[in-house]
Order: structure tokens, then sequence, then C-alpha cells
């Protein structure tokens, strides 16, 4: 073990969670100063800085003018369900699932909302589902990149144009770092803690015209929460979609949310910001294909996230282990890079398969991925050295 050589650079910033994720490159707490703290969300400066955000948001992403977009509490979770609760149940409902958060929504709708006419499409982890077994005449509810997987659509394309359902795609991990086919979509939902690094705890609803449509002509037979409410008397709550928030937002995070927007524009806007985890995901296929011990979960390189960029151990004497000590192999590692102040937050998601997630998004700098490598190398060693020694 002591020929090990540990690698000298170490990444500037540490944090590749992919949830929440790292702060912005140059982010202090002076960032927050123009925050409107103590007063209320309704009043006149409140109105104004969530108003802000939205616009920032539609400039960025480049929403259509025709679509609505709000701050919805309870992050992308509140959002997905606002929109499953008030939306599902007009049509049969197509869920696609490839990971554990679309498997969550699978769950709401067969065992929460017991929707008789679900049909579940499924993939295991590092695969996509037939997208051919969609049907057009029903709903679908899908997360367009799996967090916890590293899977995403390569596009939207598999979607009819003449489609008779609503679309609803979670795309919490996508937005701002893949391009979003809007016209594919009726609801898409997001958190901003994800590729913009934003504080947690708001999501992000932004509906089309047929999405306020099923809201104004189709009520569901289940009661709905206050905060799942979006219409009154058969019509859409504008406000909702102008900054007047469900419930009190924290003027904090819009703040931050609104200086992470900013600081995207200033990088290129969406073009700029999906360059930027372009190149953070090219850095670590770049060092996967010269190195045998380590390979993406992902299994077709054509739908490998470039956010959540997740990877699995290949090394033989590894793999030959069972699930739990493959398990507790990939966990040492990920300690002992935590230990060494090199990387946070790396480990697969619980529900995943074992191994690394790393997250690859827009304020991640490229340098702190390639610095972060050579450690992944290392402390791979260090941990076969333990094993061959156990043996």
């Amino acid at each position: 073990m002591a020929n090990i050589e540990m690698p000298v650079t170490k990444p500037a910033n540490p944090n590749f969670s992919s949830g929440p994720c790292a702060k912005r490159p140059g982010w202090t707490p002076a960032a927050l100063n123009d925050a409107p703290l103590g007063r209320s969300h309704r009043a006149k400066i409140g109105k104004a800085k969530l108003a802000e955000a939205i616009g920032l948001t539609r400039e960025v992403l480049g929403v259509p003018d025709d679509y609505r977009i709000g701050i919805v509490p309870a992050s992308d979770t509140g959002a997905v369900e606002m929109a499953m609760w008030s939306m599902l149940g007009a049509r049969p409902v197509d869920m696609l699932a490839w990971e554990s958060f679309g498997s969550g929504w699978v769950t709401d709708v067969v065992k929460q909302l017991k929707l008789a006419d679900a049909r579940v499409i499924e993939a295991p982890y590092g695969e996509l589902p037939d997208l051919a077994q969609v049907n057009p005449a029903h709903d679908i509810v899908f997360t367009w990149n799996g967090t916890t997987s590293g899977v995403r659509v390569a596009n939207a394309d598999w979607i009819a144009d003449d489609r008779e359902g609503l679309v609803i795609c979670d795309a919490t991990s996508a937005a701002f770092a893949q391009e979003l086919d809007y016209a594919k979509l009726d609801v898409i939902t997001y958190s901003w803690q994800k590729v913009m690094g934003g504080e947690g705890a708001h999501g992000i609803l932004i509906l089309s015209p047929r999405a306020v449509e099923r809201l104004e002509t189709y009520t569901p037979a289940w009661p709905l929460p206050k905060i799942f409410r979006m219409t009154k008397g058969g019509k859409l709550i504008e406000g909702i979609f102008k900054g007047e928030t469900i419930n009190t937002p924290s003027m904090l995070c819009v703040e931050d949310y609104i200086d992470t927007l900013k600081w995207g524009k200033s990088v290129g806007g969406l073009e700029g910001l999906i360059k930027r985890a372009d190149a953070n995901a090219n850095a670590i296929t770049a060092w996967v294909e010269k190195t045998d011990w380590v390979d993406f979960l992902a299994v077709d390189p054509a739908t490998r996230s470039n956010t959540s960029v997740c990877l699995k151990i290949v090394d033989a004497d590894v793999a030959a282990l069972d699930a739990a000590a493959q398990a507790a192999f990939a966990k040492a590692l990920v300690a002992a890079l935590d230990a060494e102040g090199v990387a946070y937050d790396i480990g697969a998601y619980r529900d995943a398969p074992s191994g690394l997630r790393i997250w690859c998004g827009a304020t991640v700098e490229t340098s702190n991925v390639e610095a972060l490598l050579p450690w992944l190398d290392w402390a791979f060693a260090v941990e076969k050295a333990k094993l061959t020694a156990a043996r």
C-alpha cells in the first residue's frame, strides 16, 4: 500500500453531488445581498423578484412565449406531483421508468392515484425502455434524464407530433444542460438545485397551452390538496405563473436562482451551459476509455447523461464478489476520496447498482473533473490492494 502514489493536485472544488449541486464558479454569499429578506413575497419588491426569476428562466431556457412558468413548492417532486394529481385520469397513461425517480412516479400513479388504465413501460438501470411502445392516444409521464442511472433520452422524436395525450416530463437534471424539445412536451418540471446549483425546496412547473386546456376542462375524481390546486372556477390561476406563488417562497433561494441565471447568461446562455456540461462529461469519457476497471452504467453512448454520470466498477476481481461486497468496495472507494477532501457525495444512489455518480452539470469546472480522475485511480488501487491482501 505504501507504494501506491497519491496524486498531488486536488480539485479546487470537491463538490460533485448530484443535488444539491455545486454552486456556480465564483459564488460567494455576497451574491445574495440584494435579497428582500424580511419582506413579504406579496409586496411589490417580492413580486418583482419572482417575476424576474420567471422572466430569466424563459430567456435562458428559450421557453416558448405561450408556455406558462410557475415557481411551486416541494422541489421537482412537488412540481411533478402537482401535474399528475391535477391532470392524469382523463386518458390512459403510459408510465416510463428506467431508474428510481421514474419508478417513484409509477408508484404514485399505480398505488396512490390507483389509475386502472396506467401502463408501465420499464427498463433496468443502464437502459431505456422500448419507446416505440408509447401510445400517442395516451398521456405520457417520463424523466428526460435519469438522475440515478445516468441514462437520458437522446431526443423527443419518439413522441408523436399529432399526439392526443399530454406529455409530462420530469426534466430536473436535464434542464439547462440538455436541449428540450418543447413542441413535444406539455408539462416540464425541474428543481433549480440541479444544473444551476441553486438552494433547494422550490420547483419549476412549465405548462403548454394543451396542459392549460386540460386543467380547465378536466376535474380529477380525487380531492386535491391546496398546494396542488391550479384552477379556480374552472380557470387557470394565472397569478401562479406571474410570481404569486401557492405558498411562501424563500426570497433568499429566489435571489440565489436569479444570480445563477444571470451567470448562465454570462457564459453563453443555454448553449454555453450545455457546452460546459458536455466538456465535463467528455473528460470522464476519455478517462473511462483508457481505464480498465470502470465503465459507464449507461449501455448506449447515445443515451449517456452529461450531468449525472453514473459508473460501474468492472474490475474482474471486484465483479466476482457478491452484490453486498461489491457495494462495500464502492463505498470504501468513495469514503477514501471524501476523507482526503477530494470528492464529496459521489456514491451511487441508494436504489441504483453500486458504483459512482459524478455530477458534471454546468456549475462544475472541467479542470476540477480532470483533477478528480487520477484520484479515482488512486482510490481504486488502494481498495484493490486491501482486497488482494485480505485473500
